[in-house]
């Protein structure tokens, strides 16, 4: 077979077919013409190839292996050459799981460190959430974790889902006892979980996009979203640009400020309905679901003019 062939049916490339041959393990022979001919045994050489590799060998590695099929010794692991690249690579991934593992650990104490520095102060209110409905958003710019850039006056059409919270734990970090103390303060993690076990109930209710929104840091809500596995973006507001813009209600925690919890919808930029306070964050998601679902039963889902 052609070389063409040889990587349409094994799924691999040109390039890397030239690469194996120059190696020495998947070697043509040549016709007349000059062009390269496969023999039938090569799409078992190269998929064994690319299996080994897949498991963390390198292309030289694969050697052994691929010399005992050619030779038709039979099963590729059964010799000593074998066996040795796999000790040899299960060496290689123990170490290197050592080293991530030693830098993951100097992360967490890093994070634990500051997570363990948050204070409660008293609360400071802002103006009543409430009268933000009928306001148009301004147009404060931010960056989601996604990457993406995120403008709160242009959402885009129809309704959106804003959740603001305080901020979350991680697991094996106890928050400081103070802030456990102030009502509503526990529960972000919860409340990040259920949005997103409910994600797909809210889009089907009616809300075209769901974002959270506190005070972290954007690699502390990084955190947050890679261990929940989020299907929406966090933003972070760390500068409570949202708090001076909006008149959102904060407390203090010894030298941060956080956010109370609230939740606006927004629809096609105006505020359309305000949750707060939040007794229970929890199971903030089904009250939020209930209000969509209603509003579309209503009929007053459709977009403005």
């Amino acid at each position: 077979m052609r070389v063409g062939e040889l990587a349409r049916r094994t799924g691999t490339t040109v390039r890397a077919l030239r690469y194996y041959e120059t190696a020495g393990l998947v070697v043509p022979r040549r016709l007349g013409n000059g062009y390269r001919e496969y023999d039938p045994i090569a799409v078992r050489l190269v998929a064994q190839i690319r299996e080994l590799m897949a498991l963390g060998l390198s292309v030289e590695e694969t050697r052994p292996f691929v010399e005992s099929i050619a030779s038709g010794a039979g099963e590729p692991d059964v010799c000593a050459a074998a066996l040795a690249t796999y000790r040899s690579t299960i060496t290689g991934l123990q170490e290197r799981i050592g080293r991530l593992t030693a830098q993951r650990e100097a992360l967490d104490a890093r994070l634990d460190e500051a997570a363990g520095r948050v204070v409660t102060g008293r609360p400071v209110p802002g103006a009543d959430p409430g009268a933000l409905v009928g306001n148009r958003l301004p147009a404060l710019e931010f960056h989601g974790t996604d990457g993406r850039p995120v403008n709160l006056g242009a959402l885009g059409p129809g309704r959106s889902v804003l959740f603001v919270y305080p901020l979350t734990g991680r697991p094996g970090v106890d928050l400081p006892n103070g802030l456990l103390e102030i009502t509503g303060a526990r529960g972000g993690t919860e409340q990040a979980a259920w949005f997103r076990d409910h994600h797909a109930e809210l889009r089907t209710a009616g809300a075209a996009r769901v974002y959270g929104l506190s005070a972290q840091s954007s690699g502390y809500q990084r955190e947050l979203v890679h261990r929940l596995r989020l299907p929406y973006p966090l933003i972070p507001d760390p500068q409570l640009t949202c708090a001076r813009a909006l008149g959102l209600p904060t407390f203090t925690a010894g030298d941060m400020t956080l956010y109370e919890r609230l939740t606006l919808v927004v629809s096609d930029g105006v505020v359309e309905h305000v949750f707060h306070p939040i007794p229970e964050p929890a199971s903030h998601a089904r009250q939020v679901l209930r209000w969509l679902t209603k509003r579309r039963s209503a009929g007053r889902d459709e977009p403005r003019m």
